[in-house]
């Protein structure tokens, strides 16, 4: 299978975890190590690194543009597949550039209307 593809197996992979990540007073950040990196739940990780496959990654995005587009709830309920993608590269990169980047998104519910969204697209994407 084309590691690039996204097909209803790896959304499903992410949709998996979207019942860890709606609980309000959910803690995704467990800990902090010198000198401040976040350290996540076993689950945040494990979500992370699967949202981070290529198929998942769109290179061209840009960083304002896809900050804007996550922040907004009637972008993210239309979203295509590709705007998926460049969300999804704007929440796993992020923290790279702001350790416990992930924490906020998944706190603000982000990650949860992202993952709602690939709910509805999913019917439209090939089975592996």
């Amino acid at each position: 299978m084309n590691s690039d593809v996204i097909t209803q197996e790896r959304i499903d992979e992410l949709l998996d975890f979207l019942p860890n990540f709606e609980d309000p007073e959910r803690k995704y950040i467990v800990g902090w190590e010198p000198p401040w990196y976040a350290v996540y739940a076993d689950d945040v990780d494990a979500f992370f690194y699967l949202a981070g496959q290529p198929c998942w990654q769109d290179h061209n995005y840009e960083i304002d543009v896809a900050g804007k587009m996550v922040r907004d709830d009637d972008v993210v309920a239309t979203a295509d597949l590709e705007q998926i993608k460049t969300m999804m590269t704007f929440c796993v990169r992020g923290e790279r550039f702001a350790s416990g980047h992930w924490g906020v998104m998944l706190r603000k519910g982000r990650i949860s209307a992202l993952l709602k969204r690939l709910q509805v697209l999913r019917q439209t994407v090939p089975e592996a």
